[in-house]
This record gives C-alpha cells, structure tokens and sequence, in this order.
C-alpha cells in the first residue's frame, strides 16, 4: 500500500527557527504526554471535534500549573482552580466555542466510568477545556459534538508524532485568513548540566492576514490580497482581525505554580512572533504545567525546583516553542469548504518556501565580533 505523503511542517519550507527541538518537535517529546482527536466531517456543514492532552496518560494525579490570559474574551473552564490551588489534576481538552459545556461534562463522565467517583483526587475534579469559535466553517450553533465524541478523543490519546492541521478541535480553525487549527512543537534546553524539554500544543484561530510574520518574514504583507477567504454568510464577510489560540505547554523541568506562570505568559510572545496582536474579541489563554510533582514525605510537600536564576532557557523555549506550533499549525492544514459554502484556502506551500529561499538571513553559526 502506499503511504500518505505526511504534512508539511514549518521547517520543510525552509524556516531556521530559533532553538532546538526535540526528537518528535512535539508536545509529546515530554515524557509521558498523550494526545488525542476526534474530528468530525460530515455533509457541508460539520466541521469540528475535540482535542485531548493527557499530562501522564491515563494516570491522574496533580501536577504544578500556571495559567495566563493574554486577552480574555473567551473561556477555558477549570483555570480558576488551577490559580488557586496551583495544580493540574486531570486530561485537557479543546473544543469550539458552543461545545464547550458538553465537552466538560463529556471529560467528566469519561473520568468517573475510567476510575469511578471516588478516584477523582476527592471527587471534585473540575475539568480543563478551551475553546476557539470554528463558527466560519463550522455549524456551530448545531452544537453537534457528543459524550461519545469526548471519549473518542481521550480513548485515541497516544504518545509518539501528533497529526496536525484540520484535526479535533483545530478542525474548523482559521488563522491569519488561512486555514489553520492544531500545532505543536518542542525545544530542549541544558541547565545545570541537566536536559529538559518543553512542548507546547495550541489551537490557532487568530490573527489579521496582512500581520502574518514568519521568523520575521512579513509573509502577510505579500499575500495580503491573495487567496483571501470567501465568505458567502458569515457575522462578519471580511476576515476578522481578531480571533483566539488556547495553547498548552508541558514541561519535565522541576518547577513552581509561578514559575510555570511565567513559562504561560511567554506563550503571548510566541504568539507575537507570528503577527498576533490579542485584539479586543480574542480570546488567549495559555497552561503551563511540569511532570514534575512535588513528594509527599511525613504528611509534608517537598519540592525541589530550579531557582528563578536558572529560568532563561526555559522562557525562551516557551516563547519559540509557541511560534513554531502556530506556524506548524498553519503550514498542516489543508484548504477548506465548510457552512455556507464559506471556503478558506491553505497557506500556499511553494511560494512561502520561495520567499524563505530568496529573503531569509542565513543562519550565522559564527560567534558575534
């Protein structure tokens, strides 16, 4: 049989993003990390889904969260406790914005029937989903995602690559006019003689087409009236500036709630990186969690984390990180007919490359002067 060609990712047109990536450039570089969708295509208006991260597969167990809210015209249940208390305690998931509340109690249900009232960490676990409006391609209002849909993305969580593009709750995305959705990417860092990994996924649905920056390259400016959306009924017929991203990042660096805050917020520079502005409607929030559990010895705590002094590498690998899956995000996804017969084109693939080719500075490998 022959195999699918896989699909492009941003360092295949050519980019030499800044960092280094891990094995997979994948979320899932970080050791026990499972993603999973469940996307939904059917007829002309169906064109959405969900996506799972597992933080340590289908064991559950409370881990160190930060959270950060670069604008907040939006909703990612559960960070409220996540501010409290510090801690991540189960599976995330991303959604479009009218599924949210079913995709909730869908991680719930998929809890108590996995483990069973008693085992959700004192029962009170409150789930973690995001959402992003998938409304331009999307029947959203039709509000046609399941219990069964919400099983079916944490049941397919899985360790190794993650597909990207129009996949789970990417499905229905648009970002910078083009068709975008689920992305993802990784660096690895030294500190202290010691190797660590950052992964960061995010659903891209934001951004003003003529904004589009790639490594710099002001991609959007010279495709700023080409390959435009077409919108034939839509809340808004031109492309929107505005938007949203949710992105999530894992880390097995030993860290505090706020130093994992920190590694949240430099998520909003990946995002600027890229052309993102956080306009008034968007909706931007950013997870960060650590592998890394503080133990319990003698009814106490005991965490041993990295000092604030030694941070740097991993606040630059968050910022990068969150680029290059936006960029991924973008360069994956495949063109789209989806409501209405609202069409968004994909980024096109040869003349970006021929751009990066003929405008990007090479990499000086050389010390500065």
């Amino acid at each position: 049989m022959q195999s699918l060609p896989q699909p492009t990712r941003a360092r295949d047109l050519g980019l030499n993003l800044p960092g280094l990536p891990g094995p997979l450039n994948a979320i899932t570089d970080v050791h026990g990390l499972e993603v999973g969708h469940c996307t939904r295509i059917a007829g002309t208006d169906l064109r959405t889904g969900i996506t799972a991260i597992l933080p340590q597969g289908p064991k559950l167990s409370a881990l160190p969260a930060g959270s950060f809210a670069l604008n907040g015209n939006g909703e990612m249940t559960g960070l409220a406790w996540v501010e409290e208390s510090g801690f991540l305690e189960g599976p995330v998931a991303l959604t479009n914005t009218c599924s949210l509340g079913r995709v909730r109690d869908g991680v719930r249900a998929w809890l108590v029937e996995r483990l069973g009232a008693d085992g959700l960490l004192g029962g009170g676990l409150l789930p973690v989903v995001g959402e992003t409006w998938d409304g331009r391609l999307n029947a959203i209002e039709a509000q046609a995602l399941t219990r069964d849909d919400v099983f079916a993305a944490l049941d397919s969580a899985a360790a190794g690559p993650v597909p990207e593009g129009n996949v789970g709750g990417g499905t229905g995305m648009v970002s910078f006019g083009f068709k975008a959705g689920i992305g993802t990417a990784s660096r690895q860092v030294e500190i202290m003689g010691q190797t660590f990994l950052v992964g960061v996924l995010v659903q891209a649905n934001f951004g003003a087409r003529s904004n589009l920056l790639m490594n710099g390259l002001p991609v959007g400016q010279w495709l700023k009236d080409r390959l435009l959306p077409q919108l034939f009924h839509s809340p808004n017929k031109q492309p929107k500036q505005d938007g949203s991203i949710i992105g999530v990042l894992a880390t097995n660096a030993p860290l505090l709630p706020q130093q994992l805050k920190r590694l949240a917020r430099r998520m909003g520079l990946g995002v600027a990186r890229t052309g993102g502005v956080a306009y008034n409607t968007s909706g931007d929030f950013f997870l960060a969690f650590s592998t890394v559990a503080p133990t319990l010895q003698k009814g106490m705590e005991q965490w041993q984390v990295l000092p604030n002094t030694q941070l740097d590498p991993l606040l630059e690998a968050a910022t990068y990180a969150t680029e290059e899956a936006i960029l991924n995000a973008l360069c994956a996804a495949e063109p789209m007919v989806g409501v209405f017969g609202n069409r968004v084109e994909a980024l096109p693939h040869e003349q970006v490359r021929a751009w990066i080719a003929q405008y990007q500075p090479p990499v000086n490998l050389s010390p500065a002067p």
